[in-house]
This record gives structure tokens, sequence and C-alpha cells, in this order.
């Protein structure tokens, strides 16, 4: 039996009192970034590695937009040090903007995938051009988009509703046929006697989807986890590093915002009852989306552990993009969030999204700016 030290149980007792009544592990940390420009539900902010407003160091590159779902922070772009997607990007020579859609109350019930694909998301890319280029955009000259979850389907609607100076767009486990994505196939079967009609009405009456109930959701999609977090803590008392990585889960869970009804009611009628995403063709009041045209290289990530966006659905974007002139898919086995953030995600993701950009900025005729 070892008996532990003096200095261990201090480690140990001081760990648990973090975790309970104290302050947490560690603080929390973001990288450096300056904002660009302030809007409600479109704040835009640059990052860098160490604050400064470089350009970007690998010739051809070009401003990277990062587009996070609607229910999920931006937040998710940078969740720590270790495993800050916008840090990463920085540190290989990219300049990387984060759009930042904020909280959503009752009061933007009215909002749906339109506002973004149509307004908000060309406006972002707009004004991270016109920074990254010091307010004098070359003819040619685009961005890449990288969006996480809903947040490819939003880079892929916006691409696809209107011509925008989109060179590339990566997209992390996003879902492009929710028709056949789990449980949109039940759903479908119990409400197609009366037409799909039931979600979106229940959903117009709450004013959206409140942000307790997208927390609750999103943590019972890994109930395992949830179910042993107590008996991993105890048993990880002494282990800081593990501790400090499940507390950025768990602070990054918590700050879940909710949906608008309008787009939530889009995303069941439109997306998962019609399944007009993986057709090809949305339909946002007068506006037909036509996913085919987007005429840009697409690099998709998917796994088959991904409790919110199966491998097959992740996959068909291979099928579905059939005007781009590359679409290559990669399989990353991980969790929703893994595949994005985490050891999985430094290990497989990254450096996939490193040279599927390091080929289009082979492929690109228009320099990065020199300042």
């Amino acid at each position: 039996m070892n008996v532990l030290s003096m200095a261990q149980l201090r480690e140990r007792a001081g760990n648990l009192w973090a975790l309970t009544l104290g302050d947490g592990i560690r603080p929390v940390e973001r990288t450096d970034h300056v904002v660009v420009a302030e809007g409600l539900h479109r704040t835009l902010r640059r990052f860098s590695s160490d604050g400064a407003r470089s350009a970007a160091a690998v010739p051809g590159a070009a401003p990277v937009l990062l587009v996070p779902p609607i229910a999920a922070p931006a937040a998710c772009y940078d969740l720590s040090p270790e495993y800050s997607v916008v840090r990463h990007l920085a540190e290989q020579g990219r300049v990387p903007y984060v759009l930042d859609f904020g909280e959503m109350s009752y009061s933007d019930r009215g909002l749906g995938f339109e506002d973004f694909a149509l307004d908000i998301i060309p406006q972002a890319i707009a004004r991270a051009l016109d920074d990254f280029w010091g307010g004098e955009v070359p003819d040619g000259a685009g961005i890449d988009l990288f969006g996480w979850s809903l947040g490819g389907v939003l880079s892929f609607l916006t691409a696809g509703a209107s011509p925008q100076p989109i060179r590339s767009i990566v997209s992390v486990a996003t879902s492009v046929d929710y028709a056949n994505q789990p449980p949109y196939p039940v759903a479908r079967a119990l409400t197609k006697p009366v037409g799909g009609f039931g979600p979106a009405a229940l959903i117009g009456l709450m004013g959206g989807v409140p942000a307790p109930l997208v927390q609750v959701v999103y943590r019972a999609t890994s109930w395992d986890r949830e179910l042993k977090k107590p008996k991993f803590v105890l048993e990880n008392l002494g282990n800081t590093e593990k501790l400090a990585r499940m507390e950025v889960i768990d602070r990054f869970q918590r700050t879940f915002p909710g949906y608008p009804a309008r787009l939530a009611g889009q995303l069941w009628e439109r997306l998962a009852y019609r399944g007009e995403f993986g057709a090809g063709e949305v339909h946002l009041g007068k506006h037909v989306v036509d996913l085919r045209s987007i005429d840009v290289p697409i690099q998709l990530f998917g796994s088959h552990r991904d409790a919110l966006c199966s491998w097959e659905t992740a996959r068909h974007g291979l099928e579905l993009f059939s005007g781009s002139p590359r679409v290559e898919f990669a399989t990353v086995e991980s969790s929703h969030l893994g595949l994005l953030a985490g050891p999985d995600a430094v290990r497989e993701t990254w450096p996939v999204i490193d040279a599927f950009l390091a080929s289009v900025d082979a492929d690109s005729a228009v320099s990065g700016p020199a300042r």
C-alpha cells in the first residue's frame, strides 16, 4: 500500500477545494486578440499568438474566418492554450479571425439562417478582408472559411446563397445530411402523418431553444462521461493536468447559448424533415441556396465516435458539393468537440487542415499583404 506524502495530500486537497468551493484548477486563458468590429451578434476578433497585428507569414495565405455554431460559444476555437485552434493557426503564420454571435435571447427569436448567411457572415468576411489588407483589398483576394458543427452549415449556406470572396471552406464535424442524422429519422417518421408539424410550433411558442436546455442536451450526448466524472475526479485528484483538461470542457459546456426560434424551426423543417440541405437546395423565405454551386475547395471531417454528427452524414459532402473542384474527407476518431480541439485534433485534425490550406495557398494567385 502506497503512503501519500504531505505534499501529495496537500495537492489532492487543493484540487478538491478548487473544483468544489474554489475558483477552479486554473484560470481561463485566452489567446491575445483585438476587436476588429463590434455589433449585435456580429463581433469580429483578430487573434495572434503574441497579440501583434502581423501579416500572414505564409506566402499566398489568406485570412481565416472561423464561424462558430449558433448554440456554442465562439470560445470553441480558443478553449485553452494547448487546444486553441486560433493559436495554432497564428503559430503556423496565418491570421485567424473569429466571428462571435454572442448570447441568444427571446428578443432574437426572429433570427433565421438567412440573417446569418446573407448579412452577418458576409459582413464579417468583408470586414476581415479589409482589416487584413489594411483597407486596400486587391481584386481576387479571398478568405478561408472554417466552421465547426453548425458553423460549417452556416459557412456552406453563406457560400451558396450569394457570390462571396471565399477561397476555401474547412468544415469539422458538420452534418450535411440532417435527414439521416439520428434522431431525426425517428422524429420524421413520428410527425409524417401531420406533415412534420409539431417541433417547429413548439419551438416558436417557447421563443427558441433556451440555453439551459441546450446545455443539458449536449451533456446528455456524453452521458457516460457525466456518470463517470465523480469517479474520474477521485482517481485523479493527484493529477492536476487531467483535472485541468476536464475543467476546460466543463466550463465550455456551461456557456452554451440558445437557439433563436426561427432558425431552430428552419433547422427542423428545412434541414431535418424535408432534407433540403442533403439534397443540395435550401429554401429560406424568398431565397434559394444552391449548395451544388459552391465552387471552392472543401475539406470535411467526420468520426464514427461523434454522437452529434454521424460519419455518414459528414461524408455525404463528397456527393453533395458537386460544383467544388476538390472535396476532401478525413476521418478522425474522436468526440464532437474532440474533432476540433483536444489531443486527437492536435495529433490528426490540425495537420490535415494545415496541409489543405497549404495546397490552397499554392493555387492562390494573390499574395498576402506586407506590413
